[in-house]
């Protein structure tokens, strides 16, 4: 179970696909970051909002879901590579069976899922094909 502090300090990633770039390097990061990997201290990092499309590199279709998950099953969980570069591991929501590693996609904003049976209900990015 997320704590409420926890939360709502990562609105914006979560909200806005929000990261930081190294203005040094020209690095991306995705979630931000308070240190370019790459510069360390000499670097100096900025939010920076993704445009939201990328491709699919690998993926996998969740059968048996986690606890909490279970009536969305089955499932595609996918990393998937930012058009600026970073990756990140997001559920790809539509056909199953039209989801291949290369397909081109685009952020969504969807229920993530609630805190318990009658808690907070909790929003964030997911991904569909560019055709969908």
């Amino acid at each position: 179970m997320s704590s409420v502090p926890r939360f709502w300090r990562n609105l914006g990633s979560r909200y806005n696909l929000e990261g930081t770039r190294c203005k040094e390097c020209g690095e991306y990061f995705y979630p931000p970051r308070n240190v370019c990997v790459n510069c360390r201290r000499m670097g100096e990092l900025e939010s920076f909002k993704f445009k939201g499309t990328g491709e699919i590199v690998t993926y996998t279709l969740i059968h048996t879901a986690a606890e909490g998950f279970e009536g969305q099953a089955p499932y595609t969980l996918a990393i998937i590579k930012l058009d600026e570069g970073p990756r990140l591991t997001s559920q790809v929501v539509g056909d199953p069976d039209k989801i291949q590693i290369g397909t081109r996609v685009r952020s969504v904003f969807r229920k993530l899922g609630e805190d318990g049976e009658r808690g907070m209900i909790y929003y964030g990015t997911k991904f569909v094909p560019v055709d969908a």
